[in-house]
C-alpha cells in the first residue's frame, strides 16, 4: 500500500461485537460503488475482504477520499443510525467482499444486545480521531503552501523593482557619450539598489531562523553599545538627510544580548524610520532604567502611525506607509527582541508626533 494510502487509513476495526453470521455476502468488483451520496440508508455494510474507499466529489470529476477501509471495519451505518441520506460515497479500492446487513436487522441488534451500541461508539470515537489527526495535518500543510506562496510573491514583486533599476542605469551610464558625472550618479544608484536587495536577503535569512534556534547571550552594557551604534548608523543616515540624536541616557544598563542580531534589530527601525522621511528628519533613541528592565524607546519625526495599523505591523509580510520591502523586518524584530526575553511595540500614538517604538529587555543583576 502508497505511504498516501496508509495516511488515509481509518484505523482497523473490529466487528466481534457483532454476530459473525450476520448480513448478506457481496461482492464488489475494484472500482465498483457500494453506494452514492445522496443514497437512501438500506443497511450497513461488514468488510471480510479487500478495501472500500469512502470518497466525496472535489472540484468536478475529481474525488477526495477521506478514509480508507478495510477487513473487520463497517461502512455506511451513520447513514442508518441518523436515518439520512448517505453523505458520501463509497467504492471498492481492489476486489472486495462485504455483508450487508439491512437497515431493520441492525436496528433489531441494536435493541437486543446494548454491547452492539458500545461497540459502535468505540468505532466512531477511534475513527473520528482519525480523521481529525487528518485535517489537523492537512490544514498545517496547506498553511506552509501558503507561506511558500507568500515568500515567492515577496521575493519576485520586491527584487523586480531594484533589478530593473540596476539593469537600466548600468545600461545609461556605460554609454560612450555619458559625462562622468552622470556615471558617478549611476555608480551610486546601482550601489544603493544592490544595498537594498541586501537587506531584503538578510530579513528572508532571519524569518527562515528555525525558531528553536537559542541565541548566544552575553553580558553587556547597554548604554555604551547604542552609543556605538548610533555613531556607526549616523553617517549612513546622514547621507539621506536623517539625523540620530541620543537624547536620554542614564549610567550603565547590564543587559544579556547578541550584539549581531540587536544591531540587526535597531537598524531595522531606523531604516523603517528613514523610509517614512523622504525629505529627511531625525531619530531619537532614549534609554531608561524600570524596575527590572531596561526601556529602550525610538522616536522619528514622521507622519507617525495610525492606531488601527499599529496591532498588525508585526505580522509578516504586513508593511505600513512602503512602497516596497519584504514587510518582514518588524516581524524580525519582535523575534529578536523575545530571544533576548524581551518585547517590542508600538507606543501609543500622539497628535503631532512620529512613530515610536519601545523595546524592553531584561536588567542582568549582578553575577548574573
Amino acid at each position: 500500500m502508497s505511504h498516501a494510502a496508509e495516511t488515509n487509513r481509518a484505523p482497523t476495526g473490529t466487528v466481534s461485537w457483532l454476530p459473525s453470521d450476520c448480513g448478506e455476502r457481496r461482492s464488489y468488483a475494484a472500482g465498483e460503488l457500494l453506494f452514492s451520496e445522496g443514497d437512501s440508508a438500506d443497511g450497513m455494510f461488514i468488510v471480510d475482504s479487500g478495501r472500500v474507499e469512502i470518497f466525496v466529489p472535489d472540484h468536478g470529476e475529481e474525488r477526495r477520499v477521506l478514509a480508507e477501509l478495510g477487513p473487520n471495519d463497517t461502512v455506511g451505518e451513520m447513514a442508518v443510525l441518523d436515518d439520512l441520506p448517505r453523505s458520501a460515497s463509497a467504492r471498492a479500492a481492489v476486489d472486495t467482499q462485504v455483508r450487508l446487513l439491512s437497515r431493520t436487522a441492525l436496528l433489531e441488534l441494536l435493541e437486543r444486545r446494548p454491547a452492539i451500541a458500545l461497540g459502535f461508539i468505540r468505532e466512531f470515537i477511534h475513527r473520528m480521531r482519525a480523521i481529525n489527526r487528518r485535517y489537523f495535518d492537512e490544514i498545517v500543510q496547506a498553511e506552509r503552501l501558503a507561506t511558500v506562496g507568500r515568500f515567492t510573491r515577496t521575493i519576485v514583486h520586491d527584487f523586480k523593482n531594484p533589478l530593473a533599476t540596476i539593469r537600466w542605469t548600468s545600461e545609461l551610464a556605460s554609454g560612450e557619450e555619458t559625462p562622468a558625472e552622470a556615471r558617478r550618479a549611476g555608480h551610486d544608484r546601482i550601489l544603493r539598489q544592490v544595498d537594498r536587495m541586501q537587506t531584503m536577503l538578510h530579513e528572508l535569512i532571519e524569518f527562515t531562523r528555525p525558531g528553536g534556534q537559542k541565541p548566544v547571550l552575553q553580558p553587556a552594557d547597554l548604554t555604551p553599545f547604542l552609543r556605538a551604534f548610533a555613531e556607526e548608523a549616523g553617517a549612513d543616515l546622514a547621507a539621506r538627510n536623517v539625523r540620530i540624536e541620543l537624547e536620554s541616557f542614564p549610567g550603565p544598563a547590564p543587559v544579556r544580548m547578541d550584539p549581531p542580531r540587536l544591531s540587526r534589530l535597531l537598524h531595522n527601525l531606523c531604516n523603517n524610520a528613514v523610509d517614512a522621511m523622504p525629505r529627511g528628519g531625525r531619530i531619537m533613541l532614549r534609554l531608561r532604567l524600570q524596575p527590572g528592565s531596561a526601556e529602550l524607546e525610538l522616536e522619528d519625526t514622521g507622519p507617525g502611525i495610525p492606531a488601527a495599523v499599529a496591532d498588525r505591523l508585526f505580522t509578516p509580510f504586513a508593511t505600513h506607509g512602503k512602497a516596497g520591502g519584504t514587510g518582514l523586518g518588524l516581524s524580525i524584530c519582535r523575534r529578536i527582541a523575545e530571544d533576548h526575553g524581551g518585547s517590542i511595540a508600538v507606543a501609543p500614538g500622539e497628535t503631532g508626533r512620529g512613530a515610536r517604538f519601545v523595546l524592553l529587555l531584561p536588567i542582568t543583576l549582578a553575577g548574573g
